[in-house]
């Protein structure tokens, strides 16, 4: 049994890119045993994941750093990976056993796929496109609901709650109304809006509105919760973030709305079944939606 340690200690999303490296070493290696080192944010949905065999918690203190340290001293692993890149984890994987230690380049600027394939390569690994279904025979995505539309209307989409520096999309009330009225008539669908953690102010007076019109909407939803309605979904409308990963890896059409400032190529290069939309003011970011729907 050959065992491979891997550092993934950020959020939901980078770890959903590094389920594709995990899901491809277990196809070139079936036996492979793998011990991923998670955060907070991350460690409990990682636990959910078949062919990750042991998850350990990091947390950022120095005791937390000698613990782990003193944990993973005594084993011997065939590789390391780095994939997060964080200084605390290249310097604990610097004094551990293995055969190889697998760093990312800095200076090179390539996606996260072509990463993934430059670290398969380094370990003799084959990579398929197989490997971007991470998120099939999971039991949470078990549902026999209809397909529906389903926006995700989170703090990206409000201008005081988000980066200053991006575009403001942050719609009014009539607005909204007038897209919800659209998008219905267009696609003769169930709509479904789901939100972060908290429910945005204009979505609660919106309530009576979204009601009469049989809108379901979904609030403090946990991220499982949130996967398995995405992973129903017949199309996804967000801003980008670990839910469009969840997309991706379904195959299930999404419009992401991105800002043009950043480069979401990076990570968006392997999506499949994808739309992107730059952001613009609300009044016309939304008929562009209704356009491509």
């Amino acid at each position: 049994m050959n065992r491979y340690l891997i550092f993934r200690t950020d959020r939901i999303g980078d770890f959903l890119i590094t389920a594709i490296l995990l899901k491809s070493i277990k196809k070139n290696d079936p036996s492979a045993h793998i011990t991923l080192i998670a955060s907070d944010k991350n460690f409990s949905y990682i636990e959910t994941f078949p062919y990750v065999n042991q998850v350990i918690k990091l947390e950022n203190t120095l005791l937390s750093k000698l613990l782990l340290f003193f944990k993973l001293i005594k084993v011997k692993y065939k590789n390391i990976i780095v994939h997060d890149n964080k200084k605390r984890s290249k310097l604990i994987s610097f004094f551990l056993k293995s055969k190889k230690k697998i760093y990312l380049d800095d200076t090179q600027n390539i996606s996260h796929i072509q990463t993934i394939k430059k670290i398969l390569l380094k370990m003799n690994f084959n990579y398929s496109n197989d490997s971007l279904n991470i998120l099939d025979h999971r039991k949470i995505n078990q549902s026999n609901d209809e397909k529906y539309i389903q926006l995700h209307f989170d703090e990206k989409w409000i201008f005081k709650d988000y980066i200053d520096k991006y575009i403001n999309i942050e719609p009014t009330e009539n607005e909204l109304i007038n897209f919800f009225v659209k998008l219905i008539k267009k696609n003769k669908k169930q709509l479904i809006i789901t939100t972060g953690f908290e429910l945005p102010k204009i979505m609660k007076n919106l309530k009576p509105f979204l009601a009469e019109n049989k809108v379901k909407i979904y609030e403090n939803l946990n991220f499982f919760e949130l996967e398995r309605i995405t992973s129903h979904s017949k199309l996804l409308i967000s801003c980008h973030g670990a839910i469009s990963h969840v997309a991706a890896a379904n195959n299930i059409r999404q419009i992401d709305v991105i800002d043009k400032s950043y480069n979401y190529a990076k990570w968006t290069d392997h999506f499949r079944n994808y739309n992107y939309l730059h952001r613009v003011v609300f009044k016309e970011l939304s008929q562009k939606i209704i356009e491509i729907v």
